[in-house]
């Protein structure tokens, strides 16, 4: 980079005492892989390529939508529909052109995060889902990657860093230390059934993207071994200390070749239901059975299905509209990835337990990803 040119743009951090031109390069020889591009990723996104981050890897497989658009400040309304991975990765190339973007628009499994993680030297944790965390955190422990944690909900959050040793005791946590297991799926509402304030991921992805830049060019103290928690409500924060958890029992692979063929879906409760269905056996059922197919997103949620039709009754509307369902017909929920309608399925059963009720298995995302593989469509990886 022409020195001009980065005193220009950097000259406010490269002024800081302790930071410098010396922690200006680091930075720029930096790779940072920041996995999902929502109310998380977005601003840490933005805050790191500001900063002259030199590579950041973007991971996210799924598409700007109307609701998105309260909290994850990077896409505007034309950018619904577009892949987040990729349309992120076009604005932040429009205001700095001089650092370098990856895009996987692929989701993040077992079988492919060990060789996208090893790439780079952190990672920040932006996911909203307990098996894609635990999966990133043991990846992260096998490849020996520092971790950035951030999560919100309703109108607290939290953020910490996770595998790299605190200076003093050598001491060295993981987010199984925080979590040694993972809640029951049906007692842990994501933001889309609970909510979450806007402002409030802003806040925590900041944060996270504020750890990363410390420990990559060493200045101060980073949250190693802590998680910090904060309020918006009565703007208190609070830090509690995270300790080796010692559970010799924990179930976690121990190994590469391990981690290749752990089930995270099983390990966190989503798999093995007797009421889900798969893609190929609801497109069978459909043509052959009166069924009643309902959709329990919110109303604004995209993409809508066109394959076949459906009513609409929203999660967070279900209780008080459990009576309008028809009991004679084969019930079919569906939503994003089929945890809200998994949900839908065990409500209904609690009213009716006579009804023959499923969830489609993955939602929305693995009926698109079926109904390409009908068209032989192709999913892009972007590199």
């Amino acid at each position: 980079m022409d020195p001009k040119n980065k005193y220009r743009r950097y000259g406010r951090q490269i002024a800081l005492k302790d930071f410098g031109t010396d922690a200006q390069d680091k930075l720029f020889r930096a790779k940072v892989l920041v996995i999902g591009a929502g109310g998380l990723g977005c601003p840490a996104l933005q805050y790191l390529a500001a900063a002259g981050t030199g590579k950041i890897g973007i991971a996210d497989f799924d598409l700007v939508e109307i609701s998105n658009l309260q909290r994850q400040t990077l896409y505007a309304v034309e950018d619904i529909g577009k892949p987040k991975a990729s349309t992120a990765a076009e604005k932040l190339k429009s205001f700095n052109p001089e650092i370098q973007l990856e895009v996987f628009e692929v989701k993040l499994g077992a079988k492919n995060a060990l060789d996208i993680i090893d790439e780079y030297d952190i990672v920040i944790d932006g996911t909203d889902n307990f098996e894609t965390r635990y999966m990133v955190n043991d990846a992260c422990v096998l490849l020996h990657k520092p971790l950035v944690y951030g999560a919100v909900l309703r109108y607290e959050g939290q953020a910490g860093v996770f595998n790299i040793p605190d200076k003093k005791t050598g001491v060295i946590t993981n987010y199984r230390d925080l979590f040694p297991q993972p809640p029951k799926p049906e007692t842990v509402p994501s933001c889309n059934e609970a909510g979450v304030l806007g402002i409030l991921p802003g806040m925590i992805g900041t944060i996270q993207a504020a750890e990363t830049i410390k420990i990559l060019t060493g200045i101060g103290i980073p949250l190693c071994n802590k998680i910090i928690s904060y309020n918006i409500l009565n703007n208190l924060f609070y830090e509690f200390q995270v300790s080796p958890s010692g559970n010799k029992n924990a179930i976690a692979p121990a190994s590469k070749e391990e981690f290749k063929i752990f089930n995270y879906e099983w390990f966190c409760g989503y798999e093995g239901h007797l009421h889900e269905i798969s893609c190929e056996e609801l497109d069978a059922m459909r043509t052959k059975e009166d069924l009643s197919i309902i959709d329990v997103r919110e109303p604004d949620e995209l993409p809508a299905i066109h394959e076949f039709s459906y009513s609409t009754i929203p999660l967070s509307r279900f209780r008080e509209s459990v009576s309008l369902i028809p009991a004679g017909n084969k019930i079919i929920f569906f939503c994003k990835s089929g945890r809200r309608s998994l949900t839908a399925v065990n409500m209904l059963l609690e009213k009716h337990p006579q009804c023959e009720a499923y969830s489609l298995k993955g939602g929305v995302d693995a009926w698109e990803e079926y109904i390409k593989t009908l068209t032989k469509g192709e999913i892009s990886i972007s590199i």
